[in-house]
């Protein structure tokens, strides 16, 4: 357990003496801070074949980022495409493999990818994800496991490989991708809010324990895009459907008709909000970022939810051995 209560944030992580002073010399350097610009920041990405980590790599390495985008099974099309654009572009941008789902994978990506930034990443961004639609009961053992192994595991493989050099390096920011459903519950998205929920704690746990290595952790939490999640998604509730019996599909009819049908082409948001709202993150001085953003142009549900757990938080462990990880997080 912490023991120095009057550590707070900006000591642990700004390396600041005095928290009002901290506070000024933030405020200064954020103003400071050219946020359209991150050169000389390395930056790992899974998930890249499409959506946020496709739209993302493009976006960091336009501004001056070196990124090491990951996706699985290569060689894949989107992988041609990516680098065909980096190409072009002359960007800074080098395609691996990472399945999250393999230990392996994982261990030999990260290695290369800390290779290639010479040392310690500055940034990790835990995009790959699946969804899957259709009642809980209904989720066999084979939806069950794949969701979790993507959605939670993934990420905390991933976590556990980039911090040894993290921590060495006293700096370093992991992203995990959430959404408003790691907050609140629509019925009939099967496991999809189960593993966010999961991962919305395992994230905040890392924070608060990772607040004496100068390591951040950010939630991003996006509402609905057009991306190619649906299509995923579709195929893999598709598969879920052909499964089941008809005794279990009996049970939910309504909600079992429409599995497979939502492929997103409804929803005419920009994901480019949310790369956007990572690179301004990262852009923050260490010590200013903070614990989750909702990103989305219409409703965002959980933003009360999000209020009210950081009271709690505080409330509960805030003048407790663990007060100023507490703090430190919220603060």
């Amino acid at each position: 357990m912490p023991t120095d209560t009057n550590i707070d944030r900006r000591t642990l992580l700004g390396g600041a003496v005095v928290a009002t002073a901290a506070s000024t010399v933030a405020t200064a350097t954020y103003a400071q801070t050219d946020a359209s610009s991150l050169k000389g920041k390395s930056i790992l990405i899974t998930g890249c074949s499409s959506g946020f980590g496709f739209d993302g790599a493009l976006h960091y390495a336009r501004k001056g980022a070196k990124v090491i985008a990951s996706m699985r099974n290569l060689p894949r099309p989107e992988a041609d495409t990516l680098a065909a654009l980096a190409k072009k572009e002359k960007l800074d941008i080098t395609i691996i493999e990472i399945d999250v789902t393999s230990d392996d994978q994982v261990a030999t990506g990260v290695a290369e990818a800390e290779r290639l930034a010479g040392g310690a990443l500055d940034v990790l961004i835990n995009n790959a994800g699946v969804g899957y639609a259709g009642p809980i009961e209904l989720q066999d053992m084979e939806a069950t496991k794949l969701i979790f192994d993507t959605n939670v595991y993934g990420p905390h493989r991933m976590a556990r490989a980039v911090l040894p050099s993290m921590r060495k390096a006293k700096k370093g920011l992991i992203f995990n991708i959430s959404s408003q459903l790691g907050r609140v519950i629509a019925p009939s998205a099967g496991h999809y809010s189960p593993t966010k929920f999961a991962l919305e704690a395992m994230s905040e746990a890392m924070a608060y324990e990772l607040v004496p290595h100068s390591v951040e952790i950010c939630i991003i939490q996006p509402g609905g895009y057009p991306t190619k999640v649906w299509v995923n998604r579709n195929e893999l509730a598709k598969d879920l459907k052909d499964r089941l019996t008809a005794e279990q599909a009996a049970a939910y009819p309504a909600l079992v008709s429409r599995m497979g049908t939502e492929d997103g082409t409804g929803r005419n948001t920009d994901p480019m909000d949310v790369p956007r709202a990572i690179a301004d993150i990262i852009a923050m001085p260490a010590g200013t970022r903070p614990l989750r953003r909702a990103v989305h142009p219409g409703m965002k549900p959980q933003e009360a939810i999000n209020k009210v757990s950081a009271e709690t938080q505080i409330a509960w462990l805030g003048n407790s051995p663990f007060g100023p990880w507490i703090k430190a997080v919220h603060d």
